[in-house]
């Protein structure tokens, strides 16, 4: 109880501090991945905890509190700081004061700008994610200030759409209630989310619209409607007043480059054709970053992904027409086998898979939380521990640590993963391998984890991403 009792101290203290350190820097604590700003003193203590899964003990808080001390009296900028790998860091050093640790850890922040103009964002589509994007749009702004959700439009279906659109907002039956207020301004046609002012806008036609009558300029559009995905059909949205970028929440078809956030979203740039861009499939983003690093390591002679998918709305509920195969049929009293165009989609943004994947999906009865199988034939023989001991230290050590996880539990299954961030899971203890064919078992939250992934793209779109520090390490350097 004294050692219980010693946390919470630890804790409490540790509180003011990351709220300072958010509020008048801009810069947003965390513990290998898990963001402190807004926790409670008990889930300060858990996120020490979890550190097991990385490091293999529990963290101190004694390791850390001393850090947050002194950053909150550093002249940081904006940032995303990990202070458990500062912790760990730190520990590896001899003879080094922590304050000069941190100046050399944290140089390309110190004296940096904390104050920046938000970048307007517009989503088109308010569906599963349409209103997860708008969740973590709305958090993002609070947390960094680097993006400003502005205005969603919709296809007006009743004189109550507003508050029907609200409520499905506020509440969620898969990812829960909405964290914050959310209220209504039935006259200026606004939702109003933690004080931020979402402007709907009813429209049927994305090349007539005036977002600059709202003050909307140089926004990013979001298409998560599904409805176009080549680039004539994306580019309708061009033609509205205030619009900059397109960015379609599906794979995009002929030219249209299908970015993975962490693969290839280097290759943007400010050229005419990048004014429209797809964020891929969750399928495509769960699986690349897996398939880049295995592939850089053993390298890859052949593969085939199955995925195994929650259904989605476009199932029907109960048997009835559909124009796609199977997807007539109940979608949460079946498995369906169908199609998945995540392996082709893989080799958009990583060419070298051009010709070297197969693919499948089978959906079934869950309503979020997927996992690709993906089975792959490498270049040379490897050891099961190798394989899954260097997943692991990409997952936490690595520059793709946001997009890759790893978890070696004999109890997990889909439901542990509703919420994640991550692009996708590795499940260490399903690795199978034999000589030199992998079978790995990757989760993903095909809603969350993917909207995550959309939102990195719109935050290195509008040259918004926050610094993340300490610097990770490029995957091909882990050994």
């Amino acid at each position: 109880m004294d050692d219980w009792n010693k946390k919470l101290s630890q804790a409490q203290e540790m509180l003011p501090l990351i709220s300072y350190l958010h509020r008048e820097h801009n810069t947003v604590t965390s513990i290998y991945g898990r963001i402190l700003v807004g926790m409670t003193d008990i889930d300060v203590i858990k996120a020490h905890r979890y550190a097991r899964r990385v490091v293999e003990r529990e963290l101190p808080l004694e390791a850390t509190l001393p850090i947050l001390r002194e950053l909150a009296t550093m002249n940081l900028g904006t940032s995303s700081i990990d202070v458990g790998r500062l912790a760990k860091n730190y520990s590896r050093t001899e003879g080094v004061e922590l304050r000069e640790f941190l100046e050399q850890e944290l140089a390309e922040v110190i004296s940096g700008d904390s104050h920046r103009a938000p970048h307007d964002v517009v989503l088109y589509g308010f569906g599963r994610i349409g209103r997860l994007l708008a969740r973590i749009l709305i958090s993002r702004e609070a947390q960094y200030g680097g993006v400003r959700l502005r205005a969603v439009v919709v296809r007006k279906k009743g004189d109550d759409d507003i508050v029907k659109r609200a409520s499905l907002l506020r509440r969620d039956s898969v990812h829960g209630a909405f964290n914050g207020t959310i209220s209504v301004d039935h006259e200026n046609e606004i939702i109003w989310a933690n004080g931020t002012p979402i402007q709907m806008i009813y429209s049927n036609d994305p090349a007539s619209i005036d977002y600059t009558a709202y003050g909307i300029n140089d926004a990013i559009v979001v298409d998560n409607t599904g409805r176009w995905t080549d680039r004539p059909g994306l580019s309708q949205h061009l033609q509205s007043k205030g619009v900059a970028r397109v960015l379609l929440t599906a794979p995009g078809k002929g030219d249209v480059k299908n970015i993975v956030y962490g693969i290839n979203h280097a290759t943007i740039d400010d050229s005419e054709q990048d004014r429209v861009l797809s964020a891929a499939s969750c399928t495509t983003n769960a699986i690349t970053p897996v398939l880049k690093v295995v592939s850089d390591r053993w390298g890859v002679k052949f593969g085939h992904v199955e995925t195994v998918h929650s259904y989605t709305n476009d199932q029907n509920l109960a048997d009835n027409y559909h124009s796609g195969p199977r997807r007539g049929r109940a979608a949460a009293l079946n498995m369906v086998i169908t199609k998945t165009g995540a392996a082709k989609a893989v080799a958009k943004a990583l060419p070298e898979f051009a010709g070297k994947l197969t693919g499948n999906a089978i959906r079934v009865p869950t309503p979020d939380v997927s996992m690709a199988v993906l089975n792959l034939e490498l270049n040379q023989e490897v050891d099961r521990d190798d394989v899954n001991n260097y997943l692991r230290r990409v997952s936490t050590d690595s520059s793709l640590r946001q997009q890759i996880d790893y978890i070696q539990s004999p109890d997990v299954v889909s439901t542990d993963f509703v919420g994640t961030t991550h692009a996708g899971i590795v499940d260490g203890l399903a690795t199978i391998v034999s000589g030199n064919h992998l079978v790995l078992y990757v989760w993903y939250d095909n809603e969350f984890g993917y909207s995550n992934q959309v939102v990195r793209i719109v935050e290195e779109i509008a040259g918004v991403r926050p610094k993340i520090l300490p610097v990770r390490k490029n995957p091909a350097e882990i050994r």
